[in-house]
């Protein structure tokens, strides 16, 4: 971890968003020890699966990929002052989308979620050591608790989607 820490960014005060950026990462699509990450989760699923909903009411996993993504934009979004409305899927935190869906719109939409993850690394490698305690607007945590919540997000729904990926499987 040294190494990655030390050889990541230049200046050796930046540590701990060489850190958080590892955290990020290892939760969305970078091997850790801990099983699937976010992404890993997501590989191999169809958009027929994706859009199996175990109960009414209840999420599939492409909506819990669209959330994923609005959160990753929402923290971007607060870490970098943007002002709301240009997350690309109209609404907010759960959507409703549209019926027909295929593999094409599946990918897109893995997409989108590839595009934010993207997106909020780079907000979070541009942020100085003393950014980290202050406090975004719009969130009652500061930045480095903002960012590791992202991350642990991430894995509470890769988590939910290994078990529906399962449930899905076992029909």
């Amino acid at each position: 971890m040294t190494e990655y820490l030390t050889n990541r960014r230049k200046n050796p005060l930046d540590r701990e968003i060489s850190l958080l950026l590892r955290i990020v990462d290892q939760a969305y699509e970078k091997k850790s020890w801990h099983g699937p990450n976010f992404r890993g989760s997501l590989r191999g699923v169809s958009a027929r699966e994706a859009a199996w909903r175990p109960a009414p009411g209840r999420h599939n996993i492409r909506e819990l990929s669209a959330h994923a993504a609005y959160w990753k934009y929402v923290v971007r979004r607060r870490l970098s002052g943007m002002k709301r409305g240009s997350f690309a899927i109209a609404g907010s935190n759960w959507f409703t989308l549209p019926q027909r869906f295929d593999e094409r719109q599946w990918k897109a939409e893995r997409d989108l979620l590839d595009k934010e993850h993207r997106a909020l690394r780079r907000a979070i490698a541009r942020l100085q050591r003393r950014d980290l305690s202050r406090r975004p607007g719009g969130s009652t945590f500061d930045v480095a608790s903002t960012i590791f919540g992202a991350a642990s997000h991430d894995l509470y729904h890769a988590g939910q989607v290994q078990l529906l990926k399962r449930l899905v499987r076992k029909r």
